[in-house]
């Protein structure tokens, strides 16, 4: 294996051309409300904990958080999914509203938004509890999503599909999007990569894309071969890219960092986590997909890409909750 750390001064010139770009985000919808409080007995009625609440957050989840990370990041972003004719979903737009970034590919469909429900004591999770109604979406609702892609993808230099295996990202909808892109180029004329963070079980859908980032667990099961050392390691990421035709594959793993497998390379290059403490790891992979996609709109190699995705998830995990980064956080940290 090849060990990278990346070049900072390169790196932080490479992010501020984060402002140039635009971003497609399909995916997973999700609302993310978190129940903050505190605990000092156990209940008499059952052996749990009584949470005295002292405060509610509600903040944007699935692919709305890549979104969200992307806009921290400085770049510009839409969203193409689905919420519900609902209390909830109004409440997300009015999130969308907050960060600025337009809401015309959020589609209401017949189903209620999917909301996780975290409550927190401590600093520690106590229970999460989601109300969701998962499936493919109904034939409307998907042929007004089909519509959005082909009147607005074109105005785009990257395109991230965030699968939550909630049934928006479907084989008919994936079908489309490729045909759209083999079409189109972005300024510079090169084809729109295309970011995926995938469920093991949809992966046929992705054939082709210009990478996948599963973390560890994810790219055992897709690959079929249990993840013990770097032998099997590169044996699953190589598996990988050859069931899909990915231009490359960024294996995330934790405290282990990043391994990421590119075009015709028969070594991985390990990219060493950049995370100082680990308090929560709720949206990193949302992160990595963020700051993966900005990072290749921007022009970036694909490397460098990963050494960028790599830092922005290692001040993600630092922190509690459905979390994003800020561009100035990330400027410092490759400083």
């Amino acid at each position: 294996m090849q060990a990278l750390t990346g070049e900072g001064d390169k790196l932080q010139a490479q992010v501020r051309r984060f402002a140039d770009t635009r971003i497609l985000v399909i995916g997973d919808v999700i609302l993310d409300q978190f129940i903050w409080g505190t605990v000092s007995r156990i209940s008499p009625e059952a052996p749990v904990p009584v949470v005295n609440v002292t405060r509610e957050e509600l903040l944007l989840g699935g692919s709305a958080n890549v979104l969200r990370n992307i806009i921290s990041l400085g770049g510009s972003c839409a969203l193409c999914g689905i919420i519900g004719d609902d209390p909830m979903g109004d409440e997300l737009i009015r999130l969308m509203n907050q960060v600025h970034a337009p809401v015309d590919g959020l589609i209401k469909g017949e189903r209620p938004t999917t909301i996780k429900t975290r409550v927190v004591a401590q600093g520690q999770q106590v229970v999460r509890y989601d109300r969701e109604k998962a499936g493919a979406p109904g034939q409307k609702t998907l042929e007004r999503m089909l519509q959005y892609l082909s009147d607005h993808l074109a105005e785009f230099d990257a395109v991230v599909v965030s699968d939550y295996a909630k049934g928006v990202v479907n084989e008919q909808l994936m079908t489309r999007l490729h045909q759209l892109l083999k079409g189109l180029r972005c300024s510079g004329g090169r084809a729109i990569p295309l970011i995926v963070d995938p469920k093991p079980e949809n992966l046929h859908r992705f054939y082709g894309a210009t990478v996948i980032t599963p973390n560890n667990f994810e790219a055992s099961r897709i690959s079929g071969i249990e993840i013990k050392d770097e032998d099997t390691l590169l044996a699953a990421a190589r598996k990988i890219r050859e069931e899909i035709a990915c231009e490359a594959v960024l294996i995330t793993r934790g405290e282990a960092g990043m391994a990421l497998l590119e075009g015709d390379n028969l070594r991985l290059v390990t990219i060493p986590t950049m995370a100082q403490e680990v308090y929560d790891v709720t949206g990193a992979g949302d992160t990595v997909a963020a700051t993966l996609a900005l990072g290749l709109a921007a022009g970036c190699s694909m490397t460098d890409a990963a050494v960028l995705a790599n830092h922005a998830a290692g001040i993600v995990v630092g922190k509690v909750g459905t979390a994003s980064v800020s561009c100035d956080e990330l400027l410092n940290a490759l400083a």
